[in-house]
């Protein structure tokens, strides 16, 4: 690895560090060469999420997301591409494919510019398999091995609970990130999150330990979609998630063992 290769993900982390610091612990939990596959991931991610909620404006906002377009382009093609703290460690790490998961996770990102409810659960749940399930499968196949299905069911369990953890902020933001708020409804899909973590774990053994290290960002999503099953209300309450102990001890252990 070059000096200025070192630099980039070096870059990258501290990015992943100051903006996604739960990705981040998620991250340094995985073997040094996977962090270095991690944190160009993350961090494109991260710029990604972001570039919609830097601006009011619309045009400007696409134009962002749009750039980010044009880099995986060259990325996918094997063009030269533009230099970039982000963009020239990504292109170590990603092939075609991945280049092309993570453009569809950047025209799924278009409904964060917008204030457009989801159209039915459908369309929630395809936007969270584009964002949350396309970075984990993307980050996944990058590093080993792995069941597909397994990883986007992981993927799909932690994008609910981020989102749940989200939504207090996205209201005030005058968006409508559910379909159906009831509480009764929230509690319904948080035990749907559930039922996929339970078939991703019962296909463990189609995911390599190397691909798992991806797996590590959904450390959470059991605490906080059983929290959320359980007392609904604590979603609009802004009141989900664990200790800092607890969020430790948990990603410990799976850092031990590579189960996750």
């Amino acid at each position: 690895m070059t000096a200025d290769l070192e630099r980039d993900i070096a870059a990258c982390a501290g990015l992943v560090q100051r903006g996604d610091p739960d990705r981040f612990m998620a991250a340094m939990a995985a073997r040094p060469a996977a962090r270095d596959v991690l944190f160009p991931i993350y961090a494109f991610n991260l710029e990604v999420a972001r570039a919609p909620w830097l601006t009011q404006e619309a045009m400007i906002a696409e134009m962002r997301l749009q750039w980010w377009r044009d880099a995986l382009e060259e990325i996918g093609q094997g063009a030269p591409v533009r230099r970039h703290e982000v963009v020239t460690p990504l292109a170590e790490v990603l092939d075609s494919q991945g280049a092309a998961l993570l453009d569809k996770l950047i025209v799924a990102r278009r409904w964060d510019i917008y204030k457009d409810p989801f159209e039915d659960a459908a369309h929630f749940a395809d936007y969270l398999d584009a964002t949350s399930g396309n970075l984990m499968w993307c980050a996944a196949r990058a590093l080993g091995e792995a069941d597909e299905a397994a990883v986007r069911d992981l993927a799909y369990a932690s994008g609910l609970a981020s989102w749940f953890r989200a939504i207090p902020e996205l209201e005030a933001q005058k968006r409508v990130p559910l379909v159906d708020g009831r509480p009764e409804a929230v509690a319904l899909l948080a035990q749907g999150g559930l039922a996929r973590l339970r078939a991703a774990r019962h296909a463990r053994s189609g995911v390599s330990k190397a691909a798992g290290q991806a797996l590590f960002a959904g450390w959470q999503a059991e605490a906080i979609l059983k929290q959320v099953a359980a007392e609904p209300q604590r979603v609009a309450e802004g009141a989900l998630g664990q200790s800092e102990f607890a969020k430790k001890a948990g990603l410990l252990r799976r850092s031990l063992t590579g189960r996750w």
